[in-house]
């Protein structure tokens, strides 16, 4: 989810925190499991706001250490099916929540930006609580993530100079994510979003399905709102405005 009106945030600022210095409970991704996609979007110009977001110096996930364990045994059941994880956000420093806020008003809407938003203009997305001030991604215990069939080609790349359809339309249409068709892109704010939406086809509704029931074995809690985002009850806490740093190799 953008952001999550209910959590609280208790802000621990490092903005000079060396490269790979996280909080205690904090970790890689890859420290955990190395063979989990990363495609962390935020860092990135490929996200609804068009450019990286505050606080992204990298683009790593890096979770609560107990949410990175059990994002490993999904990851190990998953694998058995020729299936991967792939994390498009995980910690989210408090900062980018604010990014994302002031982008919401800043009076300007481009077409690349309707993409993520085509019934919805970005002034309502604060209102509706698309986007928030605070966010649970800030206590390292919620993630946006979807699945990655290994089998298939997943070899197409998201071209900035083209002109894409919109997130709800045919797979073959909209930006690519190199991973299976879910009926909507990542960070959709339409109700084909949503987890269970009915107008999505059987296919795509299986494979939410699927993503759903093999998080939800590890005690992961889907957003009813967003097939993308999950998170773990209890693992949360204060939330952090760290900056993403490069991980040390």
């Amino acid at each position: 989810m953008k952001a999550i009106l209910t959590a609280f945030v208790a802000i621990a600022a490092a903005s000079s925190a060396h490269a790979q210095s996280l909080p205690g409970g904090f970790v890689y991704l890859r420290d955990i499991d190395p063979s989990i996609i990363q495609d962390i979007r935020y860092a990135t110009s490929n996200n609804f706001v068009g450019r990286p977001l505050r606080g992204y110096g990298a683009g790593e996930c890096v979770v609560k250490r107990e949410v990175g364990m059990r994002l490993k045994a999904v990851q190990q059941e998953l694998s058995g099916q020729n299936l991967s994880l792939k994390m498009f956000d995980c910690y989210r420093p408090a900062r980018a929540s604010l990014d994302m806020v002031a982008w919401s008003q800043n009076g300007r809407e481009t077409a690349a930006e309707r993409r993520y938003n085509p019934k919805i203009s970005k002034t309502e997305l604060f209102r509706l609580g698309y986007i928030a001030s605070r966010s649970q991604h800030s206590t390292g215990a919620a993630l946006d993530l979807t699945l990655v069939d290994l089998k298939a080609d997943n070899s197409a790349k998201y071209d900035s100079s083209k002109a894409y359809a919109d997130c709800t339309a045919p797979v073959e249409a909209r930006a690519p994510e190199g991973s299976v068709d879910m009926g909507t892109g990542y960070d959709c704010t339409d109700v084909k979003g949503h987890t269970a939406a009915p107008s999505i086809a059987p296919g795509q509704r299986a494979w939410r399905k699927r993503l759903v029931a093999a998080m939800s074995r590890q005690g992961f809690v889907n957003y009813s709102k967003e097939w993308w985002h999950f998170s773990l009850p209890g693992a949360g806490g204060a939330a952090y405005d760290f900056p993403i740093q490069p991980r040390k190799r």
